[in-house]
């Protein structure tokens, strides 16, 4: 049998029942064409002739500046199951707006709820220079009580906070976060529950 079928139908098992396929754009036509395939709980990417296996409940997703034909673009790096991390450029795969949002809401439900729970036992999670409690947020050596943060957005590469009626930015941290859209959903629950606290 030939390897990458057995290891897609070993993937197949591990990732549940099949969801969207997207094919390579134009520009990416060519004798080993990639390919990418949404599944219940993780992806596959067919590239350079190699199958690339991610679970959205384990994997790691970084955004990351790219050069392409249309200058500097977006792109999200995906770690896959053996640690490797995976580039996914807009221009690789048609219909980059669905797979880019399809996979980031997939690992934020995946993730969130296990997240969460760490945070109800008392742990202290860390996404890249950024780390959050149950009771606080912090980077460096600033940290905020939840009760005190009316608001957090993610600008530029750096991380603004809304607290006491002033902002404060934490240059250069945002750049560095490792799964921001299971940041985004923690900071949005944990700064309404801070809020509900404090009222």
């Amino acid at each position: 049998m030939d390897p990458s079928r057995a290891l897609l139908d070993r993937a197949k098992a591990l990732l549940g029942p099949a969801g969207a396929r997207f094919s390579p754009t134009a520009a990416r036509l060519g004798p080993t064409r990639p390919r990418l395939d949404l599944y219940e709980h993780g992806l596959t990417i067919a590239v350079a002739g190699r199958i690339h296996v991610v679970r959205y409940a384990t994997t790691e997703i970084r955004g990351r500046r790219t050069l392409s034909r249309q200058g500097i673009t977006r792109a999200q790096v995906v770690v896959g199951v053996d640690g490797e991390p995976v580039v996914l450029r807009p221009g690789d795969f048609e219909h980059p707006q669905v797979w880019c949002a399809e996979i980031r809401r997939a690992v934020t439900d995946a993730r969130v709820p296990a997240a969460l729970a760490a945070l109800a036992r008392g742990a202290r999670l860390a996404f890249g220079p950024v780390w959050i409690t149950r009771e606080e947020v912090g980077s460096r050596g600033t940290s905020l009580r939840w009760a005190q943060v009316q608001r957090i957005e993610v600008l530029d590469g750096s991380v603004a906070v809304r607290a006491a009626g002033r902002w404060q930015m934490w240059r250069g941290v945002a750049s560095g976060i490792p799964n921001l859209c299971v940041f985004r959903a923690l900071v949005e629950q944990l700064t309404a529950a801070g809020q509900g606290d404090d009222g």
